[in-house]
């Protein structure tokens, strides 16, 4: 009745009963308090263009900018890593709500959890293809991390403290060479 195999069985469901319930435990502990930590954003340089292809014409904005931030409060032994990013929202004619990333970043856990970028450039581009940028003076720059974990929920944190930009009345022209 007790064969090697209904032992090994036992042995097998009883692991996987406490590996579940650790699991649990380690989403318990680190599940509420999820922290927010200040983050300085500044704006150096504010450009507009008008883009134009064979689909239509587009507002092309360039925002250099610096960004501040200790995210090593975050960090506990619960978190595999942080997805970072800054995200331009602003309000047009066509939509209450336009957001667009303008930059991202993955952290690990282990690495330096203090970012320090002076005068980045936006890794992604600026474009509205509605011309929503010309003359906006409410564009926000917001900061944003999801958490990844080891066990447990993703969560969305946007930081405390975000600023906002007004944008040029006038494009600039490009230069052909």
């Amino acid at each position: 009745m007790h064969s090697l195999m209904s032992r090994l069985n036992s042995l097998f469901a009883f692991t996987l009963m406490v590996m579940a319930a650790l699991t649990f435990l380690v989403f318990l502990s680190t599940a509420f308090p999820q922290p927010r930590v200040p983050v300085s954003i500044s704006v150096s340089g504010v450009s507009l263009k008008k883009y134009e292809d064979f689909t239509g014409n587009y507002d092309l904005g360039s925002i250099n900018f610096s960004v501040n931030v200790d995210l090593g409060p975050i960090f506990n032994w619960n978190v595999k890593l942080l997805f970072l990013y800054l995200a331009a929202e602003y309000a047009t004619e066509n939509n209450v709500l336009n957001q667009v990333i303008l930059w991202d970043k993955i952290l690990k856990r282990g690495e330096y959890p203090r970012l320090d970028y002076h005068d980045m450039s936006p890794k992604y581009l600026f474009l509205d293809d509605a011309n929503g940028l010309k003359g906006n003076k409410n564009v926000s720059l917001s900061f944003s991390w999801n958490i990844i974990p080891n066990a447990g929920i993703l969560y969305l944190i946007p930081a405390s403290g975000q600023t906002v930009i007004p944008l040029p009345e006038q494009y600039e022209e490009f230069r052909r060479y």
